[in-house]
């Protein structure tokens, strides 16, 4: 799906349960509403591998303005402090911050995140009056590319690892060049293999869509083809006893079939996730 900027990712989800007919709609990772861009959504017992479509990189483009900081670090919050300095940092100097920002690094998710402290919602106690403050996780930046600069706006695209905050690296930036920033606006043009060119316009959804097969979830583990007892086993959960690597992953296939996903154990493959 391409989300336009308004609905939440729920929303997108409960139209597709109503246009589909179905209850079972998940999404692999959430945009925020004023977010726009590619929404994976899957179905029925594909809804069981959602994990596996989470462990991509994922590559947004957003705009920034510099000297704003808010306490949502995007245009939706609330202003926290504004300067306009006598000269606005150079070219150079901003594609300096990001190289510095480039990496696997500690990043501090935003106070109006999902993020757990004490078993609650981030963003819920920051919405109760609270001030959280999220433990730092570590974050891979594969890329920060500068794309337009006209002070106080700048624009940048980046590929990023699995559970990075794009609104925390506009923010991180605006602290690093001494002026402060806020996302204004945010789009996610892809997930691993999925591009948002190919994707559906929500106002377009209709409910007829052909869908794509499960193993297309994880077409980038390696495949093991069951024979008929095996298939058996794994239907009842059970290990299937072949000699292979003693860690990692791989999709189980009966004929052209995703039967389950397996994780590598001493004795074979143990299925984590049998889908029939």
């Amino acid at each position: 799906m391409d989300k336009p900027e308004g609905p939440t990712s729920h929303d997108v989800v409960a139209r597709a349960r109503r246009l589909f007919r179905t209850k079972a709609v998940g999404h692999t990772g959430t945009l925020d509403p004023f977010a726009t861009g590619l929404l994976v959504l899957v179905f029925g017992g594909a809804t069981r591998l959602a994990r596996w479509a989470e462990r991509h990189r994922k590559i947004y483009r957003a705009e920034v303005r510099l000297g704003s900081s808010t306490d949502t670090d995007d245009r939706t919050g609330a202003v926290l402090a504004e300067q306009t300095p006598a000269s606005w940092p150079g070219r150079d100097a901003v594609a300096a911050a990001m190289a510095a920002l480039t990496g696997t690094q500690l990043q501090r998710p935003p106070a109006y995140s999902a993020k757990r402290i004490a078993g609650e919602r981030s963003h819920r106690l920051a919405r109760s009056g609270g001030n959280p403050q999220p433990e730092p996780v570590e974050v891979t930046v594969f890329s920060f590319e500068l794309l337009e600069y006209a002070p106080p706006m700048l624009s940048f695209r980046a590929e990023v690892s699995p559970g990075t905050y794009v609104r925390a690296m506009g923010r991180d930036l605006g602290e690093r060049l001494g002026v402060g920033a806020h996302l204004t606006g945010l789009r996610r043009e892809s997930i691993g293999p999925w591009r948002v060119s190919d994707a559906t316009p929500l106002a377009e959804l209709s409910g007829s869509e052909p869908l794509l097969p499960p193993r297309t979830l994880v077409a980038d583990l390696p495949s093991v083809a069951l024979d008929p007892a095996e298939v058996l086993a794994v239907g009842h959960g059970r290990v299937v006893p072949r000699p292979g690597p003693t860690s990692g992953e791989a999709a189980l296939f009966d004929g052209e079939r995703l039967l389950a996903v397996a994780e590598a154990v001493p004795s074979g493959w143990h299925p984590v996730v049998v889908l029939a």
